[in-house]
């Protein structure tokens, strides 16, 4: 089995929303935040290459919005699913598995994308099988208040039109040999891939943990719909990381692809960086 860092590009978001009740003195030595407050994250996927399968893990937010949708995000960079993909010698048509984290558009916006004359929706992955949590994908159909603006129609219904839709329960798996972990802090049933690498495992920790900077307990997002869940299923996940050694897998840290974690007087803090050569 092998891995590969597929960068998609960098966005921006509000500091402060990123890190919730922790204040800005603190949060803005970590991230260093513009004129605007926003501090720039990446869309990082995980490609998996195992055999005749080639196994996608979120996709980013691609581009069929539209210019003013964009510009709330800043989006910025020379980097594109195609382009990161290509550097590997693979074709988005090569996917055979597109693994969604959970939809909220900036890890699924790329699973859609215009046809030929933008008349109209299609797949981005036209020979992969969609694997989305069931529990999640019914509560994207019907959003809560709080989501609603994350959950775009056009980034969902057509993978179900599509035929492609596999959902998935809590006991089960995309692939026998990867694990999944299922998290309801940052919204309904999040899926945390747990594969195999290297003599340890690598967790793909989507919005659980989304850069380097908030493993602390206490920093979670103020987008979490359940930040007391939030911060329990992080201390279970880092104790588990410690425990095993572990690498965390960062979708959102510009800077830090990964790492490895270990026990402190501070509690549990990083170890080791990690970075994109060491998923080759």
């Amino acid at each position: 089995m092998k891995l590969h860092v597929v960068e998609t590009g960098f966005f921006k978001l509000d500091g402060g929303a990123m890190f919730g009740v922790v204040p800005k003195s603190i949060w803005s030595k970590i991230h260093e935040p513009d004129a605007n407050n926003m501090i720039q994250l990446a869309m990082r996927c995980l490609l998996i290459e195992d055999g005749k399968r080639l196994i996608l893990i979120d996709n980013g937010i691609g581009n069929k919005q539209s210019d003013k949708f964009f510009g709330y995000y800043y989006l910025n960079g020379d980097a594109t699913l195609d382009k990161s993909l290509h550097k590997l010698g693979f074709h988005r048509n090569d996917i055979t598995d597109m693994v969604l984290s959970h939809l909220h558009f900036d890890h699924c916006g790329g699973s859609i994308a215009w046809n030929n004359d933008r008349t109209a929706y299609q797949t981005a992955f036209p020979n992969a099988t969609y694997w989305i949590a069931e529990q999640h994908w019914h509560e994207s159909l019907q959003p809560n208040a709080r989501e609603k603006a994350s959950f775009l129609t056009e980034n969902i219904l057509p993978i179900q039109e599509s035929g492609q839709l596999k959902l998935l329960g809590t006991n089960q798996k995309f692939h026998n040999d990867i694990d999944l972990l299922f998290t309801q802090g940052h919204t309904n049933s999040m899926m945390h891939a747990v594969i195999p690498y290297k003599g340890t495992h690598v967790i793909y920790m989507a919005d659980l943990i989304p850069t380097l900077g908030h493993i602390p307990i206490p920093y979670v997002m103020g987008y979490d719909v359940r930040p007391l869940d939030a911060m329990k299923e992080k201390q279970d996940v880092l104790q588990m990381a410690a425990d095993c050694g572990y690498v965390l897998f960062f979708e959102h840290d510009a800077q830090n692809v990964a790492c490895t974690v270990e026990q402190t007087e501070k509690g549990i803090r990083h170890k080791e960086i990690i970075s994109a050569d060491y998923f080759s």
